[in-house]
């Protein structure tokens, strides 16, 4: 008759069954095998919940990867077509092909360039969460958000001064602004971005060496992290010398607006009370107007009020205004960009 011998230890029990002389080994269960069996199971148990949890989550993130696409896909269309809108209506209307507007075109152009090519790549970041383009093409895409950027706010800093020129001295305005001296200004503003964007950057200068191999590992991750050096030098050509310019230029465009039309409301006032002044006041009023002892006399029956509304006068007039309404136009777009890169450049410093 078979029998059965258990033999207990600290780590294993053995159980050996007896038939005849001869013992044979059945099966040898161990406390640690059975505590990897239970753990297995609640492993493979709270793993079915995990994925539960996993699969909620995910159902989720539809929506709101959905959303994120239709929003950000939204203000990139918006951009692209809103500024290559100003484009063609530069291009097409020739009263529209002046100085000022040739920094506008191409202020549109460096516009609609980062909504094509900087924020298509930051929207794939946002909607997936990752980097999908791989390691050399996250330098391309930092160089590009850093050179059109930079090359926009340029442009900004070009309007400003011509706006400038045109308020505060117009009457060297079309003497100082040339069609050749802008478009050396627009040139420097596609030249110069080039110097903090492709160059340091492909060339490893703007960051730190840890953070480049760090990148190396994870091919996944593009994460624009620069040294203070750059930072620094970068943000002062981006940022704080446009910026500081722009307030310089704007501050006296506007004092020299608001002095123009103080003038421009008296002259008028003037102008109206002559003209709605009785005849007969008129006539007791003429004398002779004597200047520096001088023996040639003028009445004030001789001077018309037809002659105070000149063609030329009016034609100036209305041109002030037109300037004077596209710096306030200038100067809300010189506060907005202050308002949305300021605590970026804060920060980034």
């Amino acid at each position: 008759m078979p029998r059965l011998i258990s033999k207990g230890g600290s780590s294993a029990m053995t159980t050996i069954m007896v038939t005849g002389s001869e013992p044979t080994v059945e099966s040898v269960v161990s406390p640690v095998d059975v505590t990897t069996i239970l753990n297995a199971i609640s492993t493979e148990d709270s793993g079915q919940f995990a994925n539960s949890s996993y699969s909620s989550d995910q159902r989720w993130s539809v929506p709101v990867t959905i959303a994120k696409g239709c929003v950000l896909g939204s203000i990139i269309v918006t951009a692209v077509f809103g500024n290559l809108l100003v484009m063609v209506s530069v291009m097409r209307h020739r009263k529209l092909r002046i100085i000022t507007n040739y920094f506008v075109v191409s202020l549109a152009l460096a516009d609609m360039l980062v909504a094509m090519f900087a924020m298509t790549f930051n929207a794939s970041v946002q909607m997936t969460g990752r980097w999908l383009f791989g390691y050399f093409m996250c330098d391309v895409w930092n160089s590009l958000d850093v050179y059109f950027s930079t090359s926009s706010i340029l442009h900004l800093m070009c309007i400003s001064v011509d706006r400038y020129w045109a308020i505060v001295k117009p009457l060297k305005y079309p003497i100082i602004m040339t069609k050749r001296l802008a478009a050396y200004m627009l040139l420097a503003c596609w030249i110069m971005p080039a110097f903090i964007s492709f160059m340091p950057i492909f060339m490893g200068w703007y960051t730190t060496a840890e953070n480049s191999t760090y990148r190396q590992e994870h091919p996944e991750l593009c994460e624009f992290k620069v040294n203070k050096v750059y930072a620094i030098f970068s943000s002062s050509i981006s940022f704080w010398i446009p910026c500081t310019i722009m307030t310089l230029t704007y501050f006296a465009v506007f004092k020299e607006a608001n002095r123009q039309e103080k003038q421009m409301h008296s002259r008028m006032g003037n102008v109206m009370l002559l003209s709605h002044r009785p005849s007969k006041d008129l006539n007791n009023l003429n004398g002779e107007l004597n200047s520096a002892g001088s023996s040639k006399t003028l009445t004030l029956n001789e001077i018309s009020t037809d002659h105070l509304h000149t063609p030329t006068k009016d034609k100036n007039i209305m041109k002030m205004k037109r300037e004077h309404k596209a710096a306030r136009t200038l100067g809300i777009i010189m506060g907005t960009f202050i308002i949305c890169w300021l605590p970026f450049f804060l920060w980034c410093v």
